[in-house]
């Protein structure tokens, strides 16, 4: 990698979604510069880099972004011309049992990656020209009733550690954009799904219980409602922002498909039953939608969660081109290869 060239730094880039937008980055801007550092926990795998990582234009850095000395040799030793900032634990239930790692993470390790950026580029002279993108949650807003969609607009109202950290760590990017003239914008995006997702999560858990004939567990009464966003079609939408957004702006991210848990969950059973339905036979079940199970609900458990995400499509012309019927059934044949190949 040539050390000069112009090149964008990515955090988190082994995650679920990191690794999908350098996937897409790269194929879509071959010729581009990308460096990644992530800290490889249990949520990220430098197997989700399979496909750019003997790229001569591809550097993975294993690191930690609370390492203020390896921030500023990052930012030293290349020339960062940009930031999109996913690295963050994000997972609600660890999040209630133990908050410190996500104050440590997503606040402190933002600030440390907002020093470093800050100190080369305003040596630079280019601090109101290099991006700092963050990338936040539509959870730093709280929980909806019947009716209403977040927007931009809409005030913070964190309901658990995950989100308030997310929300720490935005105003801390807004205020060094404000107090130092930094380039800086936040993107919030609705619940993700589609390949890579770490199995903790509702949609890879449906599937994998699934597969192994095990129950489906759904918190409460699965009533609680999500808008669904296919993750390539967030990548799409990251990649308008970065490069066409506004300084100091934010820019909600939506599917626009909002299910119950419980629809959601039988969705997925019925593309199962037909992908296949040798396990719900061997198992005895007439279809996978039996083995869903209504357990304790979670602590301050949000409701309904929606996006307006009228700005981001006005302003800077993006719309998602999955449906969900299409992106389910993506997703959960993705998850049924990699099972095959596991099992067979």
């Amino acid at each position: 990698m040539n050390n000069q060239k112009p090149s964008l730094l990515v955090t988190g880039g082994a995650g679920f979604i990191g690794s999908n937008f350098i996937t897409y980055f790269m194929k879509k801007y071959p010729t581009s510069q990308v460096i990644t550092i992530d800290k490889l926990t249990y949520a990220g795998s430098k197997r989700n880099l399979s496909e750019v990582e003997n790229l001569d234009n591809y550097q993975f850095i294993h690191g930690d972004i609370l390492d203020e000395n390896l921030m500023k040799d990052i930012f030293s030793d290349f020339n960062i011309s940009g930031v999109i900032h996913f690295a963050a634990e994000s997972h609600v239930d660890r999040s209630i049992e133990d908050a410190k790692a996500f104050v440590e993470s997503n606040v402190l390790g933002t600030f440390t990656l907002l020093q470093a950026a800050k100190s080369v580029w305003e040596k630079d002279g280019l601090l109101a020209e290099r991006r700092f993108h963050q990338i936040s949650t539509d959870e730093v807003y709280g929980s909806l009733g019947k009716k209403g969609k977040f927007s931009e607009e809409t005030p913070y109202n964190p309901r658990n550690p995950y989100s308030a950290s997310k929300a720490s760590a935005n105003m801390l990017v807004k205020s060094f954009g404000y107090t130092h003239g930094m380039n800086v914008v936040i993107s919030s995006s609705s619940n993700n799904y589609g390949p890579r997702q770490h199995s903790e999560k509702l949609i890879p858990t449906i599937i994998s219980n699934a597969l192994k004939a095990e129950s489906i567990p759904i918190y409460g009464d699965g009533k609680n409602i999500r808008d669904w966003l296919y993750v390539e079609d967030h990548c799409s939408a990251l990649d308008k922002i970065y490069h066409q957004g506004k300084a100091l702006e934010t820019y909600t991210i939506g599917g626009g498909n909002e299910k119950t848990n419980s629809e959601l969950a039988r969705e997925i059973c019925e593309i199962l039953d037909h992908l296949v339905p040798e396990i719900g036979n061997k198992a005895q079940i007439k279809s996978f939608n039996d083995l869903i199970t209504f357990t304790e609900d979670r602590l301050g458990h949000d409701r309904r969660y929606a996006v307006d995400d009228t700005k981001l499509r006005q302003t800077l012309g993006w719309k998602p081109s999955m449906t969900l019927e299409s992106g389910l059934k993506k997703t959960v044949e993705w998850y049924v290869k990699q099972w095959e190949q596991i099992t067979h």
